[in-house]
């Protein structure tokens, strides 16, 4: 049922233009959000290192990212402060045990459209640029970059200051 879903259509890349009668900032790109860099989060880093930085930046979530570059997940106050309450981790425990991978990435290409679809279901999505990197012996790879963290707020933030009506 959900490939009869045009918003899951639309969150996972199968279709474009479901609306007929789009809002006027449904094909705007992401990039228009002119997102800060994000906060990023290296997986040795402890769970009480980690809540304290998120306080101390004002942020609620953010990237753990190895040092390749490799996005290994999200850690959120929310998922931190239950599995410390449950006892599953300690405050010295790495952050890349509390650490979950089901999040959705969006390019700074993609639709504002696209976006908002994802924010329907998700607190919030990684914007991801992909990059071709190459090795001395000439063989590639195509990694992603972490960009941002964009979220409900950041598009209303967006809409309230450009709207066009």
């Amino acid at each position: 049922s959900k490939f009869l879903n045009d918003k899951w259509m639309i969150k996972n890349g199968f279709l474009n233009d479901v609306q007929e009668h789009k809002p006027w900032w449904w094909n705007i790109k992401v990039q228009k959000l002119n997102l800060s860099a994000p906060l990023i989060l290296l997986p040795e880093v402890s769970c009480q290192k980690a809540v304290e930085i998120l306080q101390e930046k004002g942020y609620d979530q953010a990237p753990v990212v190895a040092e390749s570059g490799l996005i290994l997940g999200m850690v959120t106050l929310s998922n931190t402060l239950t599995s410390l309450l449950a006892g599953n981790t300690q405050f010295s425990d790495p952050v890349v045990k509390v650490i979950y991978d089901q999040f959705s990435k969006i390019g700074l290409e993609d639709s504002l459209g696209k976006l908002s679809c994802i924010l329907e279901n998700d607190h919030f999505a990684v914007v991801v640029h992909e990059q071709m990197q190459f090795n001395g012996k000439g063989s590639s790879v195509m990694k992603q970059m972490v960009i941002g963290v964009v979220t409900a707020m950041d598009l209303l933030t967006f809409l309230s200051r450009n709207d066009k009506e």
